[in-house]
């Protein structure tokens, strides 16, 4: 027979690491991401103590923009909503908002609006208007548009002044 100590044959093996070794592992996990984002962020403009907005303030400032605009009305847009056959339709009424001077441009160019704005509209899903978001959204697409087909200097934005989903 072997010689076998008693007292070694009943001994559990010793625990490694227990609950210490798990929590280093996170404290080390926390501190080299805190270095790495720390350390490979960029470095913040006008370290030299000036305001990092000001020279992007002047940049986007210039010229004042005139605050009287004229709002050219456009004809009624009534389009149907979805793919099923006429079950809803959106009935809108816009309005293109301009310097006093070019609200000309408006009137002359209302054919194409009509075709850049039509375009968009058939393009939502009667489930985009069960989202809030989605209006402002819809009224930024419209602008974009309308600064497409006029010029960002005759368009300044689009507002709906009538709205009716059925």
């Amino acid at each position: 027979m072997e010689d076998k100590d008693p007292q070694q044959s009943n001994a559990k093996p010793p625990k490694k690491g227990g609950p210490f070794g798990f929590i280093a592992l996170a404290l080390a996990a926390m501190v080299s991401s805190f270095g790495w984002n720390y350390f490979s962020a960029e470095q913040p403009i006008g370290t030299d103590g000036d305001c990092p907005v000001a020279p992007l303030a002047a940049t986007y400032i210039g010229e004042p923009e005139p605050t009287d605009y004229s709002y050219t009305s456009l004809p009624e847009i009534l389009i149907t909503i979805g793919s099923t056959p006429a079950e809803r339709y959106l009935k809108m009424t816009l309005a293109v908002a301009t310097p006093e001077d070019k609200a000309k441009a408006v009137k002359e160019a209302e054919i194409v609006l009509a075709d850049a704005f039509n375009t968009y509209l058939r393009s939502i899903e009667i489930a985009d208007f069960e989202n809030p978001i989605f209006y402002n959204q819809m009224r930024d697409e419209l602008a974009w548009r309308s600064e497409l087909v006029l010029g960002s200097s005759v368009s300044k934005g689009v507002l709906i002044t009538e709205f009716l989903l059925r």
